[in-house]
């Protein structure tokens, strides 16, 4: 987010900073501003251990960055990665300003916070309505005109955009409706796992749940839980699409915050 320039600046440990700036072309490091001293950080395993010391050992030496196999995976999973885009800059914000309207009357309309849904169409389209997948998806929320049509959904002609937003914010609300409001989750994941059955489908989703409780993890967390398994077992694309998400969602209510304490300072000092 902070080379996206969603963020404009962050206090992290010295060497993730000095690894991601080797990843991400607008990172600036200050390591003037020192904030803390004299941490240490390794890995941890009992003291009885020399099989498994050993173990890891040998494994860092032969995958670690600079060996031949460390720098396929470095650029693999890394450097050549989808990394979130900056859903703030100008052009982007022009393609945002039009539709705005719309998304506040369909948010309100079924229950989501505006840029929640401007996110989730950003990320699906950068909110081009003349977006068209190979799937047969269609315009800013790429929702197929099957869907759109099925009864529990009931909109036609998604190739309009007010019908598009409207049809994909209500097929949001039917999956959260459907799938997650019992389920004993707080909101936030509610939402969440509702972004990830947008995207990989509600019988999936279903499928990473169970197994995830089977493997000791908790079924109702997304971040740091289910998504480790939805990595595992389905790729990493629905884990990117969630995270990129909820990180355009807080880039646009930052946003809008900064917006709105300009404004009230503007009216204070009037």
């Amino acid at each position: 987010m902070v080379s996206a320039g969603q963020v404009p600046i962050v206090v992290v440990d010295n060497h993730k900073a000095e690894f991601w700036a080797q990843i991400f072309d607008n990172i600036n490091l200050h390591q003037d501003l020192t904030l803390r001293t004299g941490g240490q950080i390794a890995w941890a395993f009992r003291k009885s251990s020399p099989k498994l010391k050993q173990e890891i050992d040998a494994f860092v030496e032969k995958h670690k960055k600079g060996t031949l196999m460390g720098n396929i995976l470095f650029h693999r999973y890394l450097r050549d990665n989808k990394w979130v885009r900056d859903n703030l800059a100008e052009q982007e914000l022009k393609r945002l300003q039009p539709k705005i309207d719309l998304f506040r009357k369909y948010g309100k309309q079924y229950g989501f916070d505006w840029p929640l849904l401007a996110a989730l169409g950003y990320q699906e389209s950068g909110l081009n309505q003349n977006r068209r997948s190979v799937q047969g998806a269609v315009g800013v929320m790429q929702i197929r005109p099957s869907t759109a049509a099925d009864k529990n959904i009931g909109i036609k002609n998604v190739g309009k955009l007010e019908n598009n937003i409207h049809a994909g914010t209500k097929y949001l609300r039917f999956l959260y409706d459907r799938y997650f409001s019992e389920e004993p989750m707080d909101d936030k994941n509610k939402i969440l796992f509702s972004l990830a059955a947008y995207n990989a489908g509600p019988a999936r989703v279903r499928q990473l749940r169970n197994e995830a409780e089977k493997m000791g993890l908790d079924p109702n967390v997304w971040f740091r839980n289910v998504d480790q398994v939805a990595a595992k077992h389905i790729g990493r694309e629905t884990v990117r699409y969630v995270s990129n998400i909820y990180k355009y969602y807080i880039a646009y209510r930052l946003s809008l915050d900064k917006l709105e304490h300009k404004r009230k300072l503007k009216g204070a000092a009037a």
